[in-house]
């Protein structure tokens, strides 16, 4: 039996996943002690059933306690298989050892998502792909071309050109390229020690031609705003910008200061529920349809825009 339970981190999210599923949300206490401890039950049988756990690893830490207990009260149950749903992959910029005296915050995550028991991971475009490697179990990543494609297809407009924000983006911003029909540049960069990034120089033509942005996430926004800044000093006119996972931790103000008309993000983050400007995708159907793929044993990758 499918089963699909959710913590606190995006139920929102978890309800569109059971509403494409036509099942009802598993019934389940996630809340917490007087003194602040996660609880947690799961109030059905869940014996020799395949669980799907929806929960994001985001801060605040709470979120992946509370996966970690809710993938090990689902083994304790007796359940035949435990997939950790993880719409947003918190904690996956320190993916490798780059400077002296850091962690491999992604590693770690990985180690204790497997510890707990999961069998099985389900996300939704990774900040890098290496991440994938970290775990012995499987790892089905899905991508946000799916549901991003169509709403981009609706609204760009003749000449324009994808601009990839830094030279790490320019893989992600390329694989979209044949399913928007659009030409490609980049911006080179830099960073110094402290994190902060100087643009060096825009590779491509982006005179008197619209811009489409694409990445991985919009957290405060900064990297695409000083690659909109260099566009537009070399003739770019209207800017789009999109991103799967749209975090805003600054807001929108600064992309719209920076000449941005059009900001689309997916639902996979709860902090994109809180802006009005900005266009949200609703990218549960294709969590649904990739959960009911695994229970039936059939193939994911069906689900990518090839």
């Amino acid at each position: 039996m499918l089963k699909v339970f959710t913590g606190n981190s995006n139920p929102q999210f978890a309800h569109g996943i059971c509403r494409h599923l036509q099942i009802p949300l598993g019934k389940a206490i996630v809340d917490e002690f007087k003194d602040g401890e996660i609880k947690v039950e799961l109030n059905e049988d869940i014996r020799d059933s395949s669980v799907f756990i929806v929960q994001s690893t985001n801060p605040p830490g709470d979120n992946l306690l509370e996966l970690l207990i809710m993938i090990d009260a689902a083994k304790r149950a007796s359940a035949k298989q435990v997939v950790a749903v993880i719409p947003y992959f918190g904690y996956a910029r320190q993916d490798r050892k780059d400077r002296s005296r850091v962690p491999i915050s992604a590693r770690l995550i990985a180690d204790l998502i497997e510890t707990a028991g999961a069998d099985r991971v389900l996300v939704m475009d990774l900040h890098t792909n290496q991440i994938q490697g970290f775990f012995k179990i499987p790892v089905d990543c899905l991508y946000a071309d799916v549901a991003l494609v169509p709403k981009l297809k609706e609204i760009l407009q003749p000449n324009t050109v994808l601009l990839a924000p830094d030279s790490s983006s320019v893989k992600f911003t390329a694989k979209h390229r044949k399913h928007l029909d659009l030409s490609l540049a980049w911006i080179h960069k830099e960073r110094d020690g402290d994190g902060n990034s100087e643009v060096l120089e825009l590779m491509g033509n982006v005179y008197n031609k619209n811009i489409v942005i694409i990445d991985d996430m919009i957290d405060t926004g900064g990297t695409m705003v000083k690659a909109i800044i260099k566009a537009k000093a070399n003739g770019a006119k209207r800017v789009i910008v999109a991103a799967t996972h749209g975090i805003f931790s600054n807001g929108t103000d600064q992309l719209r200061n920076a000449g941005v008309q059009h900001i689309i993000t997916t639902n996979t983050h709860p902090n994109a529920f809180d802006f009005k400007d900005v266009d949200k995708i609703d990218a549960s159907f294709v969590f649904s349809e990739a959960i009911s793929r695994i229970y039936e044993g059939k193939s994911v990758s069906d689900l990518f825009l090839i």
